[in-house]
C-alpha cells in the first residue's frame, strides 16, 4: 500500500494542512501498522554483509517468520533473511501483510551489483522491467510489463551515500552511482535496490558493508535522527524527475539528482526503450514508431506518480542519447500523454 496524504493546498495557504498531513501520516503509520521492510539474502556477501552490520546496531530483536523465514524488528523496521536469489522471491511485500497483518510501506533491498569493468561501486536504484512484454524471458526476474513503485528515498539516500561514503574514506575507490530501473522481484510497495559492486573482493568488504548499514540507519532514523526521503513530510506540490534514455549509469540524470532537494522516480535507460527503426519513412512527420518504448515510458509514469502524491513527475531527457527520429518520437508521445517535459533547471 501507498501511503495517500491529505490534499494540501498551495504554498500560499498551506502551512497548517501540511501539519496536518504530517500528523495524519504518523497517525496512519502507528493506527494501521505500515512498516518498513528490509530485505537481505544469505547466499550473497553484499547483501548478508550490511544485514549483519546493521543488526549488530541497537534495538533488533526477534520477529515472526513468514515461510520459514527469519526475521528482526527494530520500531516500524522489518528485516527479512532468506536463502533465495534476491531478484526472484516474488511479493514479500504480500507474503509480510499475511502472515503479520501489517501493511508495508515501502522495501529496501540490500544487494550485490556486477559490472563488466569491475570497479567497485554503490548503487542505489528502482526496479522493474517495464519494456519486456508475455513470452519475453525474465533473466532477472520482474513480470512483462511491470515496474514496482520508485521508492521516494533513492534521490536523498544517493545523496546521503555519497556523504557517508565520503566520511568513511571510501571514495575516490568506489563509486557512488545511481543505476537505470531494472530486474526484479515482484513488489507493490515502492521499493529500492542498494548494492555493492562490483566483484566477490568487493562484496566481501566489511567497510562497504558498515556503509550500508550506516544509509540505513541514519536513512530511516533509527538512531533517533529524522529519517531521510520521507515523501509523507513534502507536502508540497514538489516535482519529481522521471528519467527517459542514456545509459545504465544514468549520467545527465544524475548530475541533475546529485543537488539538493531533487526527488526521483524511475529512470528509463534507452535499452528499456526498444524502437524499431522506420527506416526512409523517418523523416516523416507524426512518425509512428514501433517497439515497447510507449508501454514503459507509460508503466514508468504511472508507477512514479503513484510513488509520490500530489507530486508533479516531469520527464527529463537524455537528448545527447536519441537519434533525431527517436527523440521526436518520444517527444510527441509525451504531449499526447499530457507528460511534462523539464530541463536540468526546472527540478533545482
Amino acid at each position: 500500500m501507498i501511503k495517500i496524504g491529505l490534499l494540501c493546498h498551495r504554498r500560499i495557504s498551506s502551512t497548517k494542512h501540511c501539519f496536518s498531513n504530517i500528523f495524519h501520516q504518523d497517525l496512519l503509520r502507528c493506527g494501521r501498522g505500515m512498516v518498513t521492510l528490509i530485505v537481505a539474502t544469505t547466499i550473497d556477501p553484499a547483501s548478508i554483509g550490511p544485514a549483519s552490520a546493521l543488526l549488530a546496531m541497537p534495538g533488533w530483536h526477534p520477529g515472526p517468520p513468514i515461510q520459514d523465514v527469519p526475521s528482526f524488528v527494530n520500531r516500524d523496521v522489518r528485516l527479512l533473511k532468506h536463502d533465495s536469489s534476491i531478484v526472484r522471491e516474488d511479493h514479500l511485500d504480500t507474503r509480510w501483510e499475511e502472515t503479520t497483518g501489517e501493511t508495508v510501506d515501502e522495501i529496501i533491498f540490500l544487494s550485490k551489483h556486477t559490472a563488466a569493468s569491475k570497479r567497485p561501486a554503490l548503487t542505489v536504484h528502482p526496479i522493474g522491467v517495464p519494456h519486456l512484454t508475455e513470452g519475453d524471458q525474465l533473466p532477472v526476474g520482474g513480470k512483462p510489463a511491470w515496474a514496482a513503485p520508485p521508492n521516494p528515498r533513492i534521490g536523498p539516500w544517493f545523496r546521503l551515500l555519497k556523504t557517508i561514503a565520503d566520511s568513511q574514506n571510501l571514495t575516490p575507490e568506489f563509486e557512488v552511482t545511481l543505476e537505470a530501473t531494472h530486474h526484479g522481484p515482484v513488489t507493490n510497495a515502492p521499493t529500492m535496490f542498494v548494492e555493492i559492486g562490483s566483484t566477490e573482493e568487493y562484496w566481501k568488504r566489511q567497510d562497504a558493508a558498515q556503509a550500508i548499514a550506516l544509509l540505513v540507519w541514519e536513512g530511516l532514523g533509527l538512531g533517533g535522527g529524522d529519517a531521510v526521503g520521507d515523501w509523507s513530510r513534502n507536502c508540497f506540490q514538489q516535482k519529481i524527475l522521471l528519467g527517459i534514455g542514456g545509459g545504465h549509469y544514468v549520467p545527465r540524470h544524475m548530475d541533475i539528482v546529485r543537488k539538493d532537494g531533487v526527488w526521483v522516480g524511475h529512470l528509463i535507460a534507452g535499452y528499456s526503450l526498444p524502437m524499431e527503426d522506420p527506416g526512409p519513412s523517418k523523416a516523416q512527420a507524426n512518425l509512428e514508431v514501433g517497439g515497447t518504448w510507449k508501454q514503459a515510458i507509460r508503466v514508468a509514469f504511472d508507477t512514479t506518480r503513484a510513488a509520490f502524491p500530489l507530486g508533479e513527475v516531469v520527464a527529463h531527457l537524455d537528448n545527447k542519447s536519441f537519434k533525431g527520429w527517436q527523440r521526436n518520437a518520444i517527444v510527441g508521445f509525451l504531449a499526447e500523454q499530457n507528460i511534462k517535459v523539464g530541463k536540468p533547471s526546472d527540478f533545482c
